[in-house]
């Protein structure tokens, strides 16, 4: 169901002509969240009406949308400031809207500065006297968002606003792909039941890509790092039984369990990355512990695995004998005069030229019309994501440099590494890391 959003009328228009309820009734929508002041701060010295205007505005708004057919849902904007100035007034301004008839009173944190332990004694007053129509509206600006939600709910709040992601003004909403799953899993709270929850980092991701924003690795529940295992212990734990180190099964939220390979690691974190690409290995197979080491050589050298899982996964192929390189370059060229970026790479017998966007999409284009007559499934793979980095201290202009790209195809990404003095020598290897395994995770599938 989609809603229209506004506030109330302004002081100085009639209600026919005021433009905000006006938009909302030729938005089509047939449910109205409707804004009003509950704090008398805003209505003295923001407004600048009378404490009694201000109720004949709500009541005024919400029966003018009431009366045209469409059910509103009050927005009480700033009550628990507005609580804790004059609760009488806050608590009358919830009366004025449900009187008018207004189907659901939302309590709002619009500052986002109360804390969790008041919100749910100040929400629970009020669900004493207006029951299961209370809902709640949380900002992040603490930090607090998602756990003053929770609170609401759990104090008689049934009615929750939030954002995917919690992206919003300031620091944001209420992150909804924490919320939903925290009533759903950990309070038994029903909201959009066990199907809809597996869709959750599939919805999160559409989220930050229709917006163009980089995904929260560290996001719970559905960031690539939240059911991630890096130390020894803890991979080793969650081998025998995944409960000792998760809090819920990542399935539940579309997510998967995945190992971490880094300096920390141990050699049954090579066996998880084995295990987890449908490899069989035994737990004391020399190959394992010469990977580890391999893998610990090139992190002295700059290279950061945990943040791309592809590259480790193709040193454990190299050591396992099960590595295939599909794609090589003999040669590699980047031109770059009046704006026009060129790229030449040489490789499979063939040469190729592509012009890009900068040097490393000048090369992606490159490889892609290279190889992509004999891999046609290169097609569906997506740059999504390509970040440089300079790892330890930097010393000067010659420092070494990490390259770290992700890709994405068919709703999978993996991220692959390159670590150079060069950064277009990087960015090639990293390149050519998270093609070759795509192509290899291909060819494993259709075994």
């Amino acid at each position: 169901m989609l809603c229209a959003f506004g506030s109330t009328k302004h002081k100085n228009t009639a209600i026919d002509d005021d433009p905000s309820l006006k938009s909302i009734l030729e938005s089509g929508a047939s449910t109205a969240v409707l804004f009003g002041k509950s704090w008398l701060l805003h209505v003295n010295e923001i407004l600048r009406i009378t404490p009694g205007e201000n109720l004949n505005l709500i009541r005024n708004s919400v029966e003018y949308l009431k009366s045209s057919g469409l059910e509103v849902i009050f927005d009480a904007e700033h009550f628990y400031k507005g609580y804790e100035d004059n609760a009488d007034y806050a608590l009358s301004v919830l009366d004025t809207a449900k009187e008018a008839g207004a189907r659901t009173l939302v309590l709002c944190d619009t500052t986002g500065g109360t804390l969790p332990q008041r919100i749910y004694s100040v929400t629970k007053e009020v669900v004493g006297s207006f029951g299961d129509a209370v809902g709640s509206h949380m900002h992040n600006d603490i930090g607090c968002a998602v756990a003053n939600t929770l609170m609401a709910v759990e104090a008689g709040a049934r009615h929750v606003q939030g954002t995917v992601n919690g992206i919003g003004e300031r620091t944001g909403n209420a992150d909804l792909v924490q919320v939903i799953p925290s009533l759903e899993l950990l309070m038994h709270r029903e909201t959009i039941g066990a199907e809809k929850l597996k869709l959750l980092r599939e919805v999160s991701a559409l989220v930050y890509d229709l917006l163009n924003m980089q995904h929260d690795p560290y996001q719970p529940y559905v960031g690539a790092n939240a059911f991630a295992h890096k130390g020894g212990i803890h991979a080793d734990a969650v081998r025998k039984n995944p409960a000792a180190y998760e809090h819920i099964n990542p399935e539940l939220v579309g997510n998967t369990r995945s190992v971490v390979v880094s300096e920390l690691s141990g050699a049954v974190n090579i066996l998880m990355l084995a295990e987890e690409h449908g490899i069989k290995v035994e737990k004391g197979d020399p190959r394992l512990k010469k990977a580890l080491q391999k893998v610990k050589e090139m992190e002295q050298e700059g290279y950061s695995f945990d943040l791309a899982p592809a590259s480790a996964m193709l040193v454990l192929l190299r050591e396992l004998g099960l590595y295939k390189e599909f794609i090589n370059l003999d040669y590699w060229k980047v031109l770059s005069e009046n704006e026009v970026t060129m790229a030449v790479v040489s490789g499979g017998g063939a040469t190729e030229v592509s012009e890009g966007e900068g040097p490393v999409n000048a090369i992606d284009n490159a490889l892609r019309k290279e190889f992509v007559r004999k891999y046609p499934e290169l097609e569906e793979v997506q740059l999504t994501d390509y970040r440089v980095v300079l790892p330890g201290s930097v010393k000067n202009t010659a420092s070494v440099v990490r390259v770290v790209v992700e890709f994405s195809s068919n709703g999978k990404r993996w991220r692959s590494i390159g670590v150079s003095k060069n950064i277009i020598k990087a960015s090639v290897k990293g390149l050519l890391d998270g093609l070759n395994y795509y192509l290899w995770m291909r060819r494993k599938e259709e075994e």
